[in-house]
């Protein structure tokens, strides 16, 4: 198949007698010729990135498109109809290192309407395609390489599960090829840390369809992280693989498919169930509960007064709940925002202000972290706790200051050492009757010299 340009301008192309048909339907829409063996058997999947050169070509031989002669190769992403039909079926049959010519029938490329200027209606085209490497499916929302699918067997549809979805799945673990878990699982999507399952494969399960079977393979920090699984013989920041077939599951309903009664009920059973993660103190695992109640009730509004301060309670403890987890995983930020909404329910809140204060003072914002504790004593004054915050944030207030004063008071000293070496050069100069840049250079080496000498005296301001 290959060709110089005069006989490319020449000749027709049509499919060589090696061709083989690799439509399913085999209805002859995509002929495949390989034109130079690739290495090894093995074969990219569905979703894998695949890196490759191609020219592509009329049948009379004119070359519409080439990264060739661009320079650049080509990268899609398998089975995701990312590139015409033809290039995801053909593909999906090279070797790594494999060249292929695909003659691709219209049905197959594009269609009746071809794709102007360069394409025609009806074109029959011809591509020769290089495969050089493929990667598997990062399915991180970072793109950081840790949690990779290979689809064994593509499942059924379209839907894939949410999180709180029942799911049914086949797993099987190994290191270093060793399988040191095979089991049947039931759980619900999210709350697998409870079940034994990796955050990992939690990631990749919410890609899965009904039926799918894939590899996926995981990087320490989405599997065992630095602390490993002596249970399973599995070292600290290692890497793991797992077979996962889903065998079913069941969607979770979201907010939007609820009723306003629907998602007071569920809010009640998130809520106790958040609280009982948070007194094992799963705090992350507690945010998730939490969060849903919000999820579920920020923006209903109910008429019934029962109902009303049904809604206004759960949000509210929702909120509390919310800055306590943070503020037990040292995110403080976010804490302050959940007491903010708190205090929007109820402005004379004391837990509001109390734990807006913490979190204040997780930030060293000393002064505005008094304020809140002086709230507390303002709405109960004998609140203890109050008390004894606002003496810690006088005696950090305090050790802010004398360290702001020490700080000064050493750069002022400084300034002064300075002066005086200057001064006393400036005498040498004028008693010589020179100053220049020679002189001023000799004050900056003295001034260096003295500050190596008295650096001992700052580093720990």
């Amino acid at each position: 198949m290959t060709m110089n340009e005069e006989d490319q301008k020449s000749k027709t192309y049509a499919p060589g007698p090696n061709a083989v048909d690799i439509t399913p339907e085999k209805d002859g829409g995509v002929l495949k010729e390989i034109i130079k063996e690739g290495m090894g058997n093995e074969t990219p999947a569905t979703g894998h990135t695949v890196v490759v050169h191609y020219t592509g070509r009329l049948t009379d031989g004119t070359v519409f498109d080439s990264s060739v002669e661009r320079g650049e190769k080509f990268q899609f992403q398998l089975g995701k109809g990312e590139v015409i039909k033809a290039w995801d079926m053909g593909v999906a049959t090279m070797t790594k290192g494999e060249k292929a010519v695909l003659t691709c029938k219209p049905e197959y490329a594009y269609g009746e309407s071809g794709s102007p200027p360069k394409i025609p209606e009806n074109a029959t085209l011809v591509f020769e395609v290089e495969l050089f490497d493929w990667k598997m499916e990062d399915l991180t929302s970072k793109k950081d390489g840790g949690v990779l699918r290979k689809i064994i067997h593509s499942g059924q549809g379209s839907t894939t599960p949410n999180e709180g979805a029942s799911v049914e799945v086949h797993l099987t673990g190994k290191y270093n090829g060793v399988v040191f878990e095979e089991r049947d699982l039931a759980f619900p999507l999210g709350e697998g840390s409870e079940y034994g399952v990796v955050e990992g494969l939690e990631i990749a399960l919410e890609k899965f369809k009904k039926g799918e079977k894939s590899i996926i393979n995981l990087k320490p920090k989405y599997a065992f992280g630095s602390e490993g699984k002596a249970e399973f013989n599995i070292p600290p920041n290692a890497e793991v693989q797992y077979e996962v077939e889903m065998k079913n599951f069941e969607k979770a309903k979201q907010s939007w498919e609820m009723d306003s009664d629907e998602k007071l009920e569920q809010s009640e059973v998130v809520k106790t169930k958040g609280t009982d993660y948070f007194k094992a103190g799963k705090y992350s695992m507690a945010i998730k509960q939490y969060k849903k109640i919000v999820s579920f009730l920020e923006f209903e509004k109910y008429d019934e007064e029962e109902r009303k301060k049904q809604c206004e309670t759960l949000l509210l403890a929702a909120h509390l709940n919310l800055a306590m987890c943070y503020l037990k995983v040292d995110n403080n930020k976010e804490a302050i925002s959940s007491c903010d909404k708190a205090l929007e329910k109820d402005p004379n809140n004391v837990k509001g202000f109390f734990r807006r204060g913490q979190a204040r003072m997780g930030l060293k914002d000393y002064d505005i972290a008094k304020e809140d504790f002086e709230m507390v004593l303002k709405l109960d004054n004998n609140n203890k706790a109050a008390r004894n915050q606002i003496v810690l944030c006088n005696n950090k207030i305090k050790e802010y200051k004398q360290r702001e004063k020490n700080t000064y008071r050493n750069m002022f000293e400084k300034f002064a050492e300075q002066d005086a070496i200057r001064d006393k050069h400036k005498g040498k100069a004028e008693e010589k009757g020179v100053w220049n840049a020679d002189g001023d250079k000799e004050i900056q080496d003295e001034m260096a010299d003295e500050e190596h000498d008295d650096v001992s005296l700052t580093e720990n301001e």
